[in-house]
């Protein structure tokens, strides 16, 4: 394996100097005697000798190390498992990333390479130093941040993944990474002799690939997400009984507001998503109109950012793990998930957003994931460079989305149904699609069509004007935005009133048949008529659609979140209150 790791160390060395170089200053900040004096009281007192591992890759650390004396080499693994040093850190300097808030898994080894005296921070301990001290606290998030860029951007410390460009599996696994922002590197066997040694040693069929090699040197072969998740030590093992004062349904926007403004103010959170953080919003390539951000943020520097500092104030995130019930007839109400286990809470926060529609093309979901895509992240756009696609979509997100892919596609066919845009996107968005060349709006116009090669990938796009006029070209790429529908079919089991589309109810919008009492206004803004449980953002009946209105609201639930509990202590009450009567 020599031929492979000497290769693999060469470029991985190439990418993590650069920004080593650029960003030393903030990512490995140097703290005073005094500064670290100010940190005592969190920490404790530990030695290690030369050659220890203060920890493996794939292994929980205890915390954040503060080294007082002695020095520790920070070592990523290559492919073939060998170590190579990514910096040395001495006296004064810190070792721990962004895991380390929650009791994450080691991405790296930290071995002392002489006598190390440290201070060690248990994740609790941090988190109370971060926000006790505010002047040291900055310093050590940004470098946590900053670390975890560096990962990523290095592919230092994550999975491998080895498949061919623009294979279903390879983009799926790809998508899942980038949204969750876990480091992992790509090795393509058409391109990389890298690959091409591995597989002669780990032969698979092609049904297999692609291959995936685990930091602690498992081997998967296709795996689906939560096989993933689960080998790379995302989901906590021992949620089993665990209990919550907010359980929250959902990881976008309002759900994340949500969890940082409760955890802040003391409550205990648990946050569930079946995919990432970030919900559709973290999938927009650029936000332009949200407020404080003039010159637009990405969903996933958003989303991002919300998630590390909800990680801060210690909110437990699971992701990926989906929710497939919430029991409401005894109280606690009780969250089953779908690998069996169970989780309680006294509160429960629904922001489980919406899916993305499906439009009535016959053949769509054949193509789905081979050229056919719901979203527009940087791994879809790198499969259109140069290429013709087609965008289905008169929404905003399919105008950020159809910007965004421009800049990547040849030309870009934009297919809605309507008459004009005008009406449904934000007029920025309206004019900066008929100022790019490379974009021909169609309106009145739906693809009718849809047809693959012999490998099942998409080919040719079949679509129809107003006249009945029909074109058919090559295009091996659709991106559908369309709209989406609430996803609230775990609420099967509890009696939340939704409308006929699936939405949630809340305050007045609640139906009087659906209350004990028939005063709706008795009944807060954002909960349900099953009293405890809240809906926030996309999901919620009448909710804007908007990234600001679900953090807003997710904001704004807390409040009626300490109302409720403070009730419910009052009570005593062991049963949930239909009708949430005030």
């Amino acid at each position: 394996m020599d031929e492979l790791s000497n290769t693999v160390v060469a470029g991985f060395q190439t990418s993590s100097n650069s920004m080593l170089e650029s960003r030393r200053e903030h990512m490995f900040p140097k703290f005073a005697p005094d500064e670290i004096d100010r940190m005592r009281r969190f920490g404790e007192i530990q030695h290690y000798a030369v050659n220890q591992y203060l920890f493996r890759t794939s292994e929980t650390p205890p915390g954040m190390f503060v080294i007082i004396a002695g020095r520790v080499s920070i070592e990523g693994r290559d492919l073939a498992g060998r170590a190579e040093k990514i910096v040395e850190l001495g006296a004064g300097e810190f070792v721990a990333e962004v895991a380390q808030l929650s009791g994450g898994p080691a991405l790296v080894d930290a071995r002392a390479i002489e006598p190390v005296e440290s201070l060690v921070f248990l994740p609790a301990r941090l988190r109370a130093l971060l926000i006790a001290d505010v002047q040291l606290g900055e310093r050590i998030m940004r470098a946590l941040v900053l670390r975890r860029v560096f990962l990523i951007e290095a592919g230092a410390g994550g999975p491998c993944l080895i498949g061919h460009d623009g294979h279903p599996g390879m983009v799926r696994l790809l998508e899942f990474l980038a949204r969750n922002a876990y480091p992992h590197q790509v090795l393509d066997p058409t391109k990389d002799p890298d690959a091409q040694v591995f597989l002669k040693h780990y032969p698979c069929k092609s049904e297999e690939m692609p291959l995936v090699v685990c930091p602690n040197g498992a081997i998967l072969k296709n795996p689906s997400e939560t096989d993933l998740a689960r080998a790379l030590g995302m989901v906590p093992p021992d949620l089993e009984g665990r209990r919550y004062d907010v359980a929250i349904v959902g990881a976008g926007p309002g759900g994340l507001a949500a969890a940082v403004y409760a955890a802040s103010e003391g409550l205990s959170v648990g946050v569930f998503d079946a995919r990432a953080f970030g919900g559709q919003a973290g999938a927009s390539s650029c936000i332009e109109n949200y407020l404080g951000f003039p010159t637009g943020i990405s969903g996933q520097a958003l989303a991002g950012r919300a998630y590390v500092q909800a990680q801060k104030f210690g909110v437990e995130m699971i992701i990926p793990e989906r929710v497939t019930n919430l029991r409401c007839e005894h109280y606690p109400f009780a969250i089953e998930l779908s690998d069996g286990r169970s989780i309680t809470a006294l509160s429960v926060v629904i922001a489980s957003g919406a899916r993305y529609r499906r439009p009535n093309i016959p053949n769509l979901e054949q193509f789905e994931g081979r050229g056919v895509w719901y979203w527009a992240s940087p791994i879809e756009a790198r499969l259109c460079r140069n290429e013709e696609v087609v965008l289905v979509g008169g929404g905003n997100s399919a105008g950020q989305a159809a910007v965004f892919l421009s800049r990547f596609a040849k030309k870009l066919w934009m297919l809605v149904r309507g008459s004009s845009l005008s009406e449904t996107m934000s007029q920025y968005l309206i004019d900066r699609i008929a100022a790019t060349e490379s974009i021909e709006l169609l309106t009145c116009t739906q693809i009718v069509g849809l047809s693959g090669n012999e490998q099942g990938q998409l080919e040719r796009v079949r679509w129809r004007d107003r006249t009945g006029a029909e074109v058919e070209k090559t295009i091996r790429n659709v991106f559908v935005f369309i709209g989406a529908e609430p996803a609230t079919e775990w609420l099967k089991d509890c009696n939340v009133s939704r409308d006929s589309k699936g939405f949630v109810r809340t305050g007045m919008n609640i139906p009087p048949d659906d209350l004990l009492s028939a005063d709706g206004a008795s009944v807060p803004s954002l909960e349900s008529n099953v009293a405890g449980v809240f809906a926030v953002g996309d999901v919620r009946f009448g909710s804007v659609k908007r990234v600001g209105a679900a953090i807003g609201e997710g904001a704004t639930v807390v409040q009626q979140i300490h109302a409720f509990l403070e009730t419910a202590r009052t009570s005593g009450s062991e049963e949930p209150v239909q009708a949430a009567a005030a």
